[in-house]
């Protein structure tokens, strides 16, 4: 027997069910907001996530599922959403279009090579909002209220936005510097990759796994300490809208997130649920101006956030929420006799066509055993054909749940019925 690749999983029609549901739910809110799906490939050119996401991440360094194709070019299945969509963007000439800024949204599988644990899967499946071409600290805060209401949408309630400046460049350089003399003197003490990220990218040191606990964490110094009046403007214009749409937020001057890009906010979206786990981030994003420069593109300002569907559903369970999902079979079929079974081949192929959900026996199957797969299925209605039913030309319909049953005439089967599963039998 051949099992699944480690890190990855099958879902089953059961689960299933609950994911095409969270997923028309996110589609739905972004069609609110006037978000519109964009599709990128699986794999890209390994360039675009060295250069977009930062050579510096763990992302680049140690996770990216990396591979030569036959003509000897260096290809990557996406670690992430927002490199590929900016790289669409430009390719696309997107930032010509009259209206802007472009709001985008994308749903589809990631990769990453990291330890599997809960939550946290080798292929997993990435939801992500991207907005290009505005630099208004409101569209800010319209980012973080789609994700919020994306959760709230769908039933969560012990929820926490964390928010945080990492302020411009002028900004950014001051605190590097900053950083540089403060992780310098403990630099023997700290991991490997800190060592390397003290020269390239000290922000990263304040998001390692491993050095979290170092003493030298807890005094390091603050962003906020450092942004000049612009950054700190900005931060404050977007707080005020947070506030103005009653929405609930903690700032925290430790949040960097994990990819070079960001600059100005940055945001996570955790969950206090009893029992959800250690790692309690559901999602996070921010601002990105400069990445659409990086990659080839004109000065376009951008934020955006992206969540994991696995740990959103875990979200869910930890908090004991009943997705409202219709299980039930609108119609089962059952035929007893060779005329008959012939015949309901064609019937069930007309209530298709005419949008009823409708099944049959495959197994020839007794009458009692087919009565017993329709309650299995949670038929709402029973349409049954017998020889002699088919000599007189008419079907017995049984609604279910009250035992009703009524005759009615082949030739109105497909109109009968859907008026019966809108409606019921009067």
């Amino acid at each position: 027997m051949i099992n699944l690749p480690r890190g990855t999983q099958d879902l089953l029609p059961e689960q299933t069910q609950k994911w095409q549901y969270v997923e028309e739910q996110f589609k739905a809110l972004c069609h609110t907001y006037n978000y519109k799906e964009i599709r990128t490939p699986i794999f890209e050119h390994t360039e675009l996530f060295q250069r977009g996401v930062g050579d510096t991440t763990d992302i680049v360094q140690k996770e990216m599922y990396t591979f030569k194709d036959r003509g000897d070019r260096s290809l990557t299945l996406r670690p992430e959403g927002t490199a590929s969509v900016v790289r669409a963007f430009v390719q696309h000439k997107m930032f010509g279009n009259p209206t802007q800024p472009t709001k985008l949204f994308y749903i589809g599988p990631m990769f990453r090579y990291e330890r599997p644990q809960q939550g946290r899967m080798r292929q997993f499946v990435q939801f992500g909002v991207e907005a290009l071409g505005s630099a208004d600290p409101a569209i800010d805060a319209e980012v973080m209220a789609l994700a919020m209401n994306l959760y709230q949408t769908l039933g969560l309630k012990s929820l926490k936005l964390v928010v945080n400046s990492l302020g411009d460049n002028e900004s950014r350089a001051n605190h590097r510097e900053a950083l540089v003399n403060h992780f310098e003197p403990h630099a023997h003490e700290l991991c490997s990759d800190c060592q390397l990220r003290l020269q390239k990218n000290p922000l990263r040191i304040l998001d390692c796994k491993k050095d979290k606990d170092h003493p030298s964490m807890k005094t390091a110094p603050s962003i906020l300490d450092h942004l000049n009046n612009y950054s700190k403007t900005y931060f404050e214009q977007v707080k005020a809208y947070l506030d103005q749409m009653g929405i609930e937020y903690v700032v925290d001057q430790n949040l960097v997130r994990g990819l070079d890009y960001y600059n100005h906010t940055a945001f996570e979206i955790m969950s206090n649920a009893e029992g959800f786990g250690s790692i309690t981030t559901l999602s996070g994003g921010g601002r990105f101006n400069g990445l659409v420069e990086d990659l080839g593109g004109p000065e376009t300002p951008g934020i955006g956030f992206a969540l994991s569907v696995e740990r959103l559903l875990m979200a869910l369970e930890a908090e004991s929420v009943i997705l409202p999902i219709d299980e039930a079979l609108d119609c089962y079929f059952v035929a007893l006799g060779e005329k008959a079974e012939k015949k309901a081949v064609e019937l069930v192929y007309t209530l298709r066509n005419a949008g009823i959900q409708v099944d049959k026996d495959y197994q020839g199957k007794k009458f009692k055993a087919q009565f017993k797969a329709a309650d299995r299925l949670k038929a709402k209605y029973v349409v049954i054909l017998g020889d002699e039913e088919l000599e007189n030309n008419v079907v017995n319909v049984k609604e279910m749940s009250t035992g009703k049953q009524e005759q009615v005439k082949i030739d109105e089967i497909d109109s009968t019925l859907k008026r019966f599963v809108q409606g019921g039998i009067s």
